[in-house]
């Protein structure tokens, strides 16, 4: 291992052992885009200071710069301790000790905290994209299945009817509040903890607006020793991904569900499946069963993150070094999740004959009959029951509701009249429901429509 750059302290040589277990750059060597930028706003502002000359300052800016080409193409040196050291030596190898000014006024805490907001940051605007794409590719979906209905369900029992471009635009709305969350999450990651130092700041006369401005940031932090020791963004993030990644899963399972030959709802392509190594016939949906495995995956980085905090007296502590892993995994499996299914979202095809069959069979249309009994001046409760005794007496029959006799109907309430069929159509269930979010025809269409216009679709 390399020289430390704490090492003066110490008599003996760190065990190898240690060694291993304590580095970090295997890992957080991901950070050394926001590591290089955050140094040379660090540097550029030492410079305003009169703390480093300008000609130390161009010096050291442009070997930054060289070094971040160079690491660019891959080109590690293995042997350090983690990206910060990194950095700072292949610094100082390049222009001499005065590469070794760079880290006046700050300490690795605050260094790392900085890289790690702006690496939150930065994963938040590419999540948000790949986001709003998935947003996109359910309005073309449901505006390309406009009038298609299905059944609704609760207790995965056959409910209601709804218009399938309703069901798909309940994701848009999720997937909308994905948004939101981490929106509200980036208010939170946008501040600048650089200048906190170890924990107590520093004594050197620093220009912390200048540096904030310099990386984008909203704010400055308001305290050093929770600055370096916050790591709440990071559990913000990894919470919104956890609620982001429930939202693939759910929809995952409806169309593993919808795929199978008992439902036969939808169509999967052929590029998004998989076969068996026995079963000849078999076509399986590979890619919405491990969605909904790997979100068991993210919901346990947000869980081990949360156990590796919850007894950290301040301020930095090495346990917080663990917040990295499960943060680059998350990000990583939440943009890959959202990338196939985005494409396969693209490529699927319903079978709306089989959705159309479903709705008449199950008796979806008994809510509308009570409504209607409502409307003839029954209390909703006698309807209820009213309805509820049609049923059975259907069942025993083998019959739908609309196949009942207005005779058989008004056998159980004579307030019952020919009008009553039309109540017992799914399509004028469907568009009796134009309320506001409701899934009648015209809802949904203005439905689709604002949501073209959030998203900027044509």
């Amino acid at each position: 291992m390399s020289q430390k750059t704490w090492g003066g302290r110490f008599k003996e040589k760190t065990d190898e052992a240690l060694e291993r277990f304590n580095a970090s750059l295997r890992f957080d060597r991901r950070l050394y885009s926001q590591d290089i930028e955050g140094s040379k706003a660090h540097c550029r502002m030492l410079a305003k200071q009169g703390i480093l000359t300008k000609t130390e300052a161009s010096k050291i800016l442009r070997a930054l710069d060289e070094i971040r080409k160079e690491m660019d193409r891959g080109v590690f040196d293995e042997t350090f301790e983690d990206i910060h050291t990194l950095v700072e030596k292949s610094l100082v190898d390049r222009i001499g000790p005065v590469g070794e000014k760079l880290h006046t006024a700050r300490s690795r805490n605050d260094q790392v905290a900085l890289d790690v907001r702006l690496y939150v940051r930065d994963a938040i605007g590419r999540v948000d994209g790949l986001l709003r794409d998935m947003q996109g590719t359910l309005v073309g979906l449901a505006g390309k299945n406009s009038g298609v209905i299905l059944p609704g369900y609760t207790h995965l029992q056959r409910a209601q009817p709804v218009l399938l471009s309703h069901h798909l635009l309940a994701y848009y709305e999720m997937l909308k509040r994905d948004r939101q969350r981490l929106a509200d999450t980036l208010k939170r990651v946008n501040v600048l903890p650089l200048g906190s130092a170890a924990l107590a700041g520093s004594t050197f006369d620093l220009d912390r607006k200048m540096v904030a401005r310099e990386l984008g940031f909203d704010a400055i932090s308001e305290n050093s020793m929770d600055a370096v020791s916050d790591r709440d963004f990071v559990l913000d993030f990894l919470f919104a991904s956890s609620v982001l990644m429930m939202h693939l899963s759910r929809l995952s399972e409806e169309l593993v569900i919808w795929a199978t030959k008992e439902f036969d709802f939808v169509f999967l392509p052929d590029a998004f499946c998989t076969g068996s190594s026995i079963m000849p016939q078999k076509k399986n949906p590979d890619l919405m069963e491990l969605v909904r495995a790997k979100t068991g995956r993210v919901y346990g980085n947000l869980t081990a993150l949360l156990t590796a905090m919850k007894g950290l007296p301040l301020a930095y502590n090495k346990d917080m070094q663990e917040d990295k892993e499960p943060l680059f995994d998350s990000v990583e499996t939440v943009e890959q999740s959202l990338v196939v299914m985005t494409r396969l979202l693209g490529a699927i095809a319903f079978n709306r004959k089989r959705m159309r069959e479903a709705v008449d069979q199950g008796y979806l249309t008994a809510t509308d009959l009570a409504d209607y009994l409502v409307g003839k001046g029954v209390t909703f409760r006698q309807a209820h029951e009213i309805v509820g005794k049609m049923v059975l007496y259907a069942l025993d029959r083998k019959k739908e509701l609309i196949d009942l006799t207005l005779k058989d109907m008004k056998g159980f309430c004579g307030a019952i009249e020919k009008d009553v069929y039309a109540w017992l159509d799914p399509l004028s269930c469907i568009d009796r429901r134009n309320l506001p979010g409701g899934t009648g025809s015209a809802s949904v269409k203005r439905a689709l429509s604002k949501a073209r216009k959030e998203i900027g679709a044509k």
